[in-house]
């Protein structure tokens, strides 16, 4: 009886928390955020490679979000590759922009196959209400890889993918 009220009790957390089946796969939270804002979000890594330590984290920031700032955590290194703006050069803060973030990756740890933890990101996101972005996320382990990097066809529901990419959907400003 006690085992019962037990998981109906982290049942109840887990739904507060908004934790569910979904955090089987690495997830931006939150993975919603107004358009045209500064945005901090952290990406959630709940295991390793069929229980391996996870040992790096890479992910592909999407066309349009600027100014990306990663999270430093003790324990890990983080890189940052940058790539040219094509097109039309945008302003940030009065300044025209030739270049962003393309890639973060963090290498270090382990993160235990056992425990989780978070990366998190402040980004600039584009002015886009509706659409979604993804972020696709390589997660390496000391035996084995997770490519987090499944975006959805048409009409495809992102919860039918393996791997699916973290996701966040771009909703309008509040009056």
């Amino acid at each position: 009886m006690r085992s019962r009220s037990v998981m109906g009790a982290a049942a109840v957390v887990a739904a507060a928390l908004g934790v569910g089946p979904a955090l089987a796969h690495v997830t931006l939270q939150p993975n919603k955020a107004p358009a045209g804002n500064y945005f901090q979000a952290a990406l959630s890594v709940p295991h390793g490679c069929d229980g391996s330590a996870t040992l790096a984290v890479r992910v592909k920031i999407p066309d349009g979000v600027l100014s990306v700032k990663p999270q430093m955590k003790p324990g890990w290194t983080v890189d940052i590759k940058t790539r040219k703006i094509e097109g039309e050069q945008p302003k940030l803060h009065g300044k025209i922009i030739t270049e962003t973030v393309d890639e973060v990756s963090w290498r270090g740890g382990p993160l235990p196959d056992n425990l989780y933890d978070t990366f998190g990101l402040v980004m600039k996101l584009p002015d886009a209400a509706g659409k979604t972005l993804y972020f696709p996320v390589v997660q390496e382990c000391e035996k084995g890889v997770h490519r987090w990097i499944e975006i959805p066809a048409a009409g495809q529901k992102h919860d039918a993918l393996r791997e699916p990419a973290p996701a966040l959907r771009l909703e309008p400003k509040a009056p």
